[in-house]
């Protein structure tokens, strides 16, 4: 298989006036192309720093990134933005949805930055409101949605630009068990669809739906295996 993530003595460092705190202590981890990968662990093991610098959110302290074979370390502020927004789906807790925007108007906005034209995004757009069940729900606001369409919208915006690889960061933890099912349920559609899926879980029900659990703990591995 093709490896699309490479980790190699990754290390990342937070500096607080004279006070050093290491999230990452020295992580080697590589990622297939076309794999669906939970990692996990307690609050404060790493998890969220680790997935920032695999979505080029944030570069190592120390160690080789690479994506796609691509050095992520030495790439400029612009190249790793032009990475997030065609290489790289993201997909928060929190939703992070445009508040006062539709559900249209916020699929749409990676679009936008893409350049894509007026056609062309009217077309994906509607496309994917329809993948993921909410083609009733895009003149809806935030606030006129339940959490599971919330995060159906944002699993939406993530695919406009068609990425590769998505990476949700607790995807399901401001939802209810049934909701949670949908999302994990959707996320499995896109994987069997080709995609590579990476999410950052507490929740080991839905660590469980993966190919292969990576556990961290203090800022390291410990264990980076498959389910059997």
């Amino acid at each position: 298989m093709q490896t699309v993530m490479k980790m190699k003595l990754v290390r990342k460092a937070y500096r607080t006036g004279e006070v050093t705190f290491e999230a990452l202590k020295g992580i080697n981890l590589m990622i297939n192309r076309g794999e669906f990968v939970a990692v996990v662990g307690p609050s404060g093991s790493g998890k969220s720093t680790l997935m920032n610098i695999m979505g080029c959110l944030d570069i190592p302290t120390s160690g080789e990134y690479r994506l796609d074979g691509e050095l992520v370390n030495s790439l400029t502020s612009n190249q790793l933005a032009d990475i997030r927004n065609g290489k790289v789906g993201f997909v928060f807790q929190a939703f992070n949805l445009l508040p006062y925007a539709t559900a249209y108007e916020n699929v749409e906005v990676p679009l936008l930055f893409a350049r894509v034209n007026g056609k062309k995004r009217r077309q994906r757009v509607t496309e994917l409101l329809a993948r993921v069940g909410l083609a009733d729900k895009a003149g809806n606001k935030p606030t006129e949605m339940s959490g599971g369409e919330m995060q159906r919208t944002a699993i939406a915006r993530a695919l406009a630009n068609e990425p590769e690889i998505i990476l949700a960061d607790e995807p399901t933890g401001n939802l209810d068990s049934k909701s949670g099912g949908e999302i994990v349920k959707l996320f499995k559609e896109l994987w069997k669809s080709g995609k590579t899926i990476i999410v950052i879980t507490h929740d080991m029900s839905i660590a469980g739906q993966a190919e292969r659990i990576v556990n961290l703990k203090d800022g390291l591995i410990e264990t980076n295996g498959d389910l059997t």
